[in-house]
């Protein structure tokens, strides 16, 4: 039974509801029959069911925007008074992405089968993380499902967006520095050869700068694959410790907090993802202690994390969190002064929740600072790169029209 679940497949169907009009959807199933099956239970007679040819259809990966689309649309589901399973059906069989049909399909079988949603979700660790199923499990404990699939469908958005904005900040000068090296092998491997063989008629000594770029060329053309290996290598070997090393991605986290500007953006969201999560599990009624595990796990910085489960370790021995937070030097005074004001008047999550909407902006004004400061800087690093390569290769050509 366990094997035939597993193995299922897209169907692309059209039925008739009760009115009879015509619906198309698309569904996960092990096969035909039992997408005729499920259809029927909803009130639909199926007319044309046809499974969906893999080859022009591949499997894609399922993304945390995928999850995080899930989380709103199921919320949605629930608030319109939409029972469980059918909001699953409903989700599932209007997404896009075949894996993540499989994925919603599977939960819903699970669930059919009489698991808990957050036990059916905890089967899936690599898409649904502990914070994700904790939460789920808090606001089914509470009976109150659907406000906590609001909360968590409102935090997989916000910090999205805080990972969209960062990834937008390095992906541009990534590529455009991606572009000048590209260029610039252009000019060296296939460009500078032929200057090279005008050059060699002239029967005069070329400028020390032409010299040194034509060296350059030879040097690239003969054993560029020296430099393109130890550049994979570099690359390989970074994300390999990086993951399978804790004191290297320490090392790594650490050094990015002191970078100039790319570090007060790292902080800054560290510390909007630490006051996003930590008000989204107190507001659902998660213990203290316990919430700061999975808030420790989703900063996704390793110095704050190994920071706030030091707090943890010190709130469980009944230490405050204010003075907890004060002992790491990690966050600032402001920040602490929050949580403090929170403590007090028992209001932790709303404090939090400010605190994380300040940072999230901080984080968007700093993240489109970086990118007014970068751009024109990128495009004097192009300007030089390919104009001194130009200028090199027209240094003969000047002197010896100055000769003339």
């Amino acid at each position: 039974m366990a094997e035939t679940a597993a193995k299922q497949h897209p169907f692309n169907w059209v039925a008739k509801d009760v009115r009879g009009a015509q619906i198309k959807g698309k569904s996960m199933a092990a096969n035909e029959a039992a997408v005729r099956a499920t259809l029927r239970r909803q009130g639909l007679v199926p007319t044309s069911i046809r499974k969906q040819s893999q080859l022009f259809n591949p499997q894609k990966k399922i993304t945390t925007e995928d999850i995080s689309i899930f989380s709103r649309q199921l919320a949605t589901m629930m608030a319109a008074g939409i029972p469980l399973v059918q909001a699953f059906d409903i989700v599932g069989a209007g997404h896009e992405n075949p894996s993540m049909q499989k994925l919603i399909m599977n939960i819903k079988q699970d669930i059919e089968g009489g698991l808990t949603l957050a036990e059916a979700l905890a089967k899936h660790p690599m898409q649904f993380d502990d914070l994700f199923v904790n939460l789920v499990n808090a606001g089914e404990q509470a009976g109150a499902l659907e406000t906590l699939l609001d909360k968590v469908a409102t935090y997989k958005e916000k910090t999205e967006a805080i990972k969209k904005k960062i990834k937008k900040a390095l992906t541009y000068p990534a590529a455009v520095v991606g572009v000048a090296v590209i260029v610039t092998a252009i000019l060296l491997i296939y460009v500078i050869p032929q200057f090279e063989s005008l050059f060699q008629g002239f029967g005069a000594d070329l400028p020390t700068f032409t010299r040194t770029v034509v060296n350059l060329s030879l040097f690239v053309r003969t054993k560029g694959w020296i430099i393109v290996g130890i550049v994979a290598a570099g690359v390989w070997s970074f994300a390999y410790f990086r993951k399978r090393s804790r004191a290297f991605h320490r090392l790594i986290d650490r050094i990015t907090l002191r970078l100039p500007i790319i570090g007060d953006i790292m902080r800054k969201a560290a510390i909007a993802r630490f006051s996003r999560t930590l008000s989204t599990m107190f507001a659902a009624g998660v213990p203290l202690v316990e919430a700061l595990e999975s808030v420790a796990g989703a900063t996704g910085n390793i110095v704050y994390q190994e920071g706030v489960l030091g707090i943890r370790e010190e709130v469980a021995t009944g230490q405050r969190l204010q003075r907890s937070m004060e002992m790491t030097d990690l966050f600032p005074n402001m920040v602490i002064q929050m949580v403090a004001v929170g403590e007090e008047s028992g209001s932790l999550d709303e404090m939090t929740g400010k605190v994380a909407d300040f940072y999230e902006a901080e984080v968007d004004a700093a993240v489109d600072s970086l990118s007014s400061l970068l751009e024109p800087m990128i495009m004097s690093i192009l300007g030089v790169l390919v104009g001194g390569l130009v200028v090199a290769m027209y240094l003969p050509i000047f002197k010896m029209g100055s000769v003339i």
